[in-house]
């Protein structure tokens, strides 16, 4: 099959912009000397979690437990669970997760880290520990200071759990448009993470890892003294809000939603055959590739519509378009396959094996 024969809407991955996305967050970790656990909530796949990990990566953080058993089934072992596991269903699920991987969880609080050293001691298992510390996000995380060391030396106490690091998110700062301030606020709230590790650490506890980075701040947070891993894993693909919003330099567009005109209601408008249940609006607009005289306008359930800006015949009902999506991850989490392509024939599929698994 070649591109032409696709029916639409579908999901597309270029591969050949993908390896080198891959190639490069690769590269750029190395040249920091820091470790790249990419995000799988992105992906939500185990082949293309392998190849990352084939190409540097030294494992893959979950967003949800999961996505993490999925993983874990396929054969990946290392796994920083960047939520918060609370209620006994999790727990108990945690614990035969660990029976074929090495999970890391993450904890901001006493009262969720009880339950899985118990459970896990039980069991005779132990798991590795983080502390998500809040570094300006004010979503989850242990106040950093006084609430953080007191945390950690808790934790160190518990059987079950292995305290080897903390962990922040910076992502209240990706889209800051003016880039000195961008890069200001992100040093600063980097700096504030590093010195929770040097608290803790003075204190003679273990704080080797120091986990933070999305890819909206990938070029900063990379070069943080002190960090030793970032979570970055949207650079594999690109999207909209990396670029536009965010302004992140490199990586190309490697994934696209191949798309059909299927009715030219007025000239000046174009309707489509990808509207909400195809692609995530929110956080970033879609755009077509290549085509500059045609806007996403609106998208409703099932329809798009475009905006014709150029001669009313340049665009015709059967005309097949490709948008780069405007969020990348709530974008594939409503797709079930990739159609992977090199050139325009097309070389495999890759299922999306963890769409859904939000608990």
């Amino acid at each position: 099959m070649t591109r032409d024969d696709l029916d639409t809407p579908a999901l597309c991955l270029d591969l050949d912009a993908f390896d080198d996305n891959v190639r490069d967050v690769a590269t750029l970790c190395a040249l920091q000397n820091i470790d790249w656990r990419p995000h799988a909530k992105c992906h939500k796949s185990p082949i293309i979690g392998q190849r990352l990990i084939d190409a540097g990566a030294i494992g893959l953080t979950c967003a949800k437990l999961g996505e993490a058993e999925i993983f874990g089934a396929a054969g990946i072992q290392d796994l920083l669970i960047a939520n918060m596991l609370v209620g006994p269903k999790k727990v108990a699920r945690l614990v035969e997760l660990r029976k074929i991987a090495d999970p890391i969880v993450a904890v901001d609080h006493l009262d969720q880290a009880q339950p899985l050293s118990e459970a896990l001691h039980r069991a005779g298992l132990r798991a590795r520990c983080i502390l998500e510390v809040d570094i300006g996000l004010n979503r989850v995380g242990v106040q950093p200071g006084a609430a953080t060391l007191a945390l950690a030396q808790a934790v160190d106490k518990l059987p079950g759990l292995e305290l080897v690091g903390i962990m922040g998110y910076e992502g209240h700062l990706m889209a800051v448009a003016d880039q000195e301030e961008k890069s200001r606020r992100v040093q600063e709230s980097l700096e504030l993470l590093v010195a929770q590790q040097h608290l803790i650490g003075s204190h003679g506890l273990q704080c080797d890892l120091v986990s933070c980075g999305g890819t909206g701040t990938i070029h900063l947070c990379s070069t943080q003294p002190g960090i030793t891993e970032i979570q970055a894993g949207g650079a594999i693909f690109m999207d909209a809000f990396y670029r536009q919003l965010c302004l992140v330099p490199g990586f190309q567009f490697a994934l696209t939603v191949l798309t059909t005109v299927v009715s030219r209601p007025t000239p000046e408008r174009a309707i489509i055959d990808a509207g909400r249940k195809t692609l995530n609006i929110e956080i970033g607009k879609p755009f077509v590739k290549d085509r500059p005289d045609l806007k996403v306008q609106w998208l409703s359930a099932e329809h798009g519509t475009l905006l014709v800006e150029g001669a009313p015949d340049s665009l015709k009902i059967g005309d097949r378009l490709e948008l780069i999506p405007g969020y990348g991850d709530l974008t594939i989490m409503l797709h079930e396959q990739f159609h992977c392509f090199r050139g325009r024939e097309l070389v495999e599929t890759i299922p999306v094996a963890a769409r859904g698994k939000l608990q």
